[in-house]
């Protein structure tokens, strides 16, 4: 039965959207997300805009749980592992249904595996590492490698990037049609309008109790309209207004009206993550080490966190890439950040011959806090004696130009911390960046051939320490992520890339 809220919903939406009609679900919520995604295809992007959308109908092998272990999703079950680490055997769940009514099985999981390692930049980048993926019946996939990778099961578990699994016929070199597994469905989609998705009835859930991503996934949401808007105030005016359920990517002077409101609340992931400048290594300025190591001297990044935050509150000054309470933290190359030294920074420019040719910096006013820390960051550098030409974009357009290494030197993103740091393309030699080093590729293959956690880890302090002897890219610190939600919105996880299976609108 239609209720009056989703009616006023529905003709909101409308009117906003010049008139369109959509369809008025019983239980339907309206997403503010930071721009229209530029694929609904997740293996082609490392944009958390396309992994928030399309992990609601695309799934994997495996998924994290609350403490972002690895757990099965479409497999059925941890994968057997030979003791050398070499071969995957990994069931495959029966009675799971693609939404154009197809049964998925252990072929279309062994096709979509092998696109994965062709297209997406985390499947190229173990692609070499891969001597086979084969179907040993419909419902057992094995997965030989051909060195031990300890980070195999966190790549196929990971929304970003992703192995995701596709019907078989529907696979190629581009997917002509959005079929997955997943607990919703796309409805519709019109670009810079809305992706409307609605419950998928034959969904297959597992039944473990929900953990973060992994268990049961309850479809009690009808529909879930996913509606670009890429300016952060109209974002957050829409959810105080009650025209939005949930926006993402707020600015952080938002918080007290959040905090002060009758409609609506604040959702701040602390610690989240780390923006970044990245380099670009292929072609360009930024090919030149001494060049790389000027902006790292030059930069503030005190005086960047707090034109993007604006309250200690929101940011810590941090070059180490995990913060405290992490596995990973250690502080190896810190003396070489934090440097904000025009001086030195032009001792590097002079060893470089540096002609004054443009620095090329793309960012987006889609984030704002990368468009406020770009604008202190061209001060620095040109008091260091560069020559800034900043682009500003939106997002879809930066996505484009980032893939093209004769537009860019820097461009400017973000990543939340990961659980595992291979996860973070960056450190790869096929990522966009193009990071390629005798010495640091050396250490990155034995940290992801190495499974005990100790060597592990020493071998990830070194892999920082090259980071920045190289000056391979420019972590800025920690910041926390503002998000904001209706308050008669209910289930919805503190998590990088939010979603809404098990999410309920109060009446």
């Amino acid at each position: 039965m239609t209720t009056l809220r989703s009616l006023m919903t529905s003709v909101a939406v409308a009117s906003m959207l010049g008139g369109l009609s959509l369809p008025a679900y019983a239980q339907a919520i309206d997403v503010a997300i930071i721009g229209e995604p530029d694929t609904l295809d997740p293996m082609v992007s490392t944009k958390d805009v396309v992994s928030t959308v399309t992990q609601h109908f695309y799934e994997t092998l495996f998924t994290f749980n609350g403490s972002w272990e690895v757990v099965p999703l479409l497999a059925a079950e941890m994968p057997e592992i030979a003791d050398d680490g070499k071969t995957y055997t990994i069931p495959i769940r029966e009675g799971v249904t693609f939404h154009d009514g197809s049964t998925m099985d252990a072929h279309d999981v062994v096709d979509s595996l092998k696109r994965w390692t062709e297209v997406a930049t985390r499947g190229r980048g173990v692609a070499d590492k891969i001597d086979s993926i084969t179907a040993l019946d419909d419902y057992t996939v094995e997965i030989k490698m051909n060195e031990a990778y300890s980070p195999l099961l966190s790549l196929l578990a990971f929304s970003n990037s992703a192995a995701a699994v596709y019907p078989q016929e529907n696979l190629g070199e581009t997917i002509a049609e959005v079929i997955g597994t997943g607990p919703y469905k796309l409805g519709e989609h019109r670009p810079d309008q809305y992706i409307q998705v609605v419950r998928f009835d034959d969904y297959a859930s597992r039944t473990e109790p929900s953990d973060g991503a992994s268990g049961e996934r309850k479809l009690l949401l009808d529909e879930i309209r996913f509606i670009p808007v890429p300016d952060p105030n109209t974002r957050l005016e829409g959810l105080l207004s009650g025209q939005y359920d949930f926006a993402e990517g707020l600015e952080t002077q938002a918080y007290d009206r959040l905090a002060g409101s009758d409609v609506a609340e604040p959702m701040l992931l602390e610690p989240f993550g780390w923006p970044v400048f990245a380099f670009n290594h292929k072609a360009g300025l930024m090919a030149d080490e001494s060049i790389r190591l000027a902006v790292q001297a030059a930069l503030a990044p005190e005086d960047m966190l707090y034109a993007a935050f604006g309250d200690e509150k929101f940011f810590q000054v941090d070059g180490a890439l995990y913060p405290e309470g992490y596995f990973w933290r250690n502080e190896a190359g810190l003396e070489f950040y934090n440097e904000a030294n025009p001086e030195r920074a032009a001792e590097y420019l002079e060893a470089a011959d540096y002609d004054g040719t443009p620095l090329r910096i793309l960012t987006s006013h889609q984030y704002e806090f990368h468009f406020k820390m770009a604008e202190v960051a061209k001060v620095y550098l040109e008091a260091a004696g560069f020559t800034v030409d900043m682009q500003v974009v939106d997002w879809a357009t930066l996505g484009e130009r980032r893939n093209v290494p004769d537009l860019w030197d820097i461009y400017i993103t973000h990543s939340p911390f990961l659980p595992e740091p291979a996860l973070t393309s960056m450190y790869a030699p096929t990522s966009r960046l193009g990071w390629e080093n005798e010495a640091k590729d050396a250490v990155l293959d034995a940290f992801t051939t190495e499974t005990e956690p100790e060597k592990r880890l020493e071998l990830f302090t070194k892999l920082q320490a090259l980071l920045f002897e190289q000056a391979a890219f420019y972590k800025v610190g920690n910041f926390n992520a503002l998000l904001g939600k209706s308050k008669k919105l209910e289930g919805v996880e503190e998590t990088p890339w939010p979603f809404f299976w098990n999410a309920s609108v109060a009446e």
